[in-house]
């Protein structure tokens, strides 16, 4: 009898420490796994900032005195509808450019991203010539930036769009209606250059971080985040449900769940 309770606790007892050795060797494995992307060394030079040749300054003036300069002047000195160009660099103008917000077809209408007017090429002909009006004020990027997010930390990059961006373009970069008559656009679709360009000039009433606000690797970080888990997330388990988050999966699961216990539960009263 002795023999057999030993085999039955040898049986179900087993199991359950190689249950537990495999939790625990999975928890460090997977500890270690998260922990990679913060501890990565930083690229040198993660964002560069490209100047625009001097050949590109005539082509954008004929570009902005056709398409831009009734609303912002001829030098892009503004008016009574449009604001001072002079002096914001050409991150600015390619922001806005290249995203479609701007030209405005109506100058009192929001604007709102949309696939912009010219090619690429157009667009840097028309922020050469904007930035060649007035010397790039500080804090400003007196160039195009370009993102190097090869060595980024995804983890700094999460804290820093909870902490910085989520407030306004919400926890999965969706957007939303602030106060004021603003809204925080989606993200969902901004380049990598752009995301970078946003942070650097804050269009509209998003905030302006500078080099003393956040630092180029911690930009290069936000934008791997955005670019990478914000607009490719990893659905496991499932559908995204709108990618909102456990509060979708947490109605659809008491919807279902309850949903179907009742419905279960009155087919056995009618039987009974």
């Amino acid at each position: 009898m002795e023999l057999i309770r030993a085999k039955i606790r040898v049986r179900y007892l087993l199991p359950m420490v190689v249950i537990a050795a495999a939790g625990v060797a999975g928890l460090f494995t997977s500890g270690a796994a998260h922990a990679a992307p913060s501890s990565a060394l930083k690229a040198s030079d993660p964002i560069t900032y490209s100047s625009l040749p001097s050949s590109y300054i005539a082509p954008g003036r004929a570009l902005f005195e056709s398409n831009c300069s009734s609303c912002h002047g001829p030098d892009a000195e503004g008016s009574a509808v449009a604001p001072v160009l002079q002096g914001f660099g050409p991150a600015t103008v390619d922001f806005w450019v290249s995203t479609g917000r701007m030209p405005l077809a109506n100058p009192t209408a929001e604007p709102i991203r949309k696939p912009p007017k010219f090619t690429r090429r157009e667009t840097l002909e028309i922020a050469a010539f904007v930035a060649s009006t007035a010397p790039t004020v500080s804090d400003f990027p007196n160039g195009i930036p370009k993102v190097n997010t090869a060595s980024a930390s995804l983890a700094n990059g999460n804290s820093l769009f909870v902490l910085n961006c989520a407030p306004c373009h919400t926890i999965t970069g969706a957007g939303d209606a602030l106060a004021g008559g603003f809204f925080a656009p989606s993200l969902h679709r901004a380049t990598a250059t752009q995301v970078a360009e946003a942070i650097r000039t804050g269009p509209t009433a998003m905030p302006h971080f500078g080099p003393g606000n956040l630092s180029d690797s911690q930009v290069a970080d936000i934008v791997a985040f955005v670019t990478g888990p914000i607009q490719n997330p990893n659905n496991r388990g499932g559908i995204g449900l709108g990618e909102i988050g456990p509060v979708a999966e947490g109605f659809i699961g008491l919807l279902i769940g309850v949903g179907g216990l009742m419905l279960v539960a009155l087919w056995i009263g009618d039987r009974s």
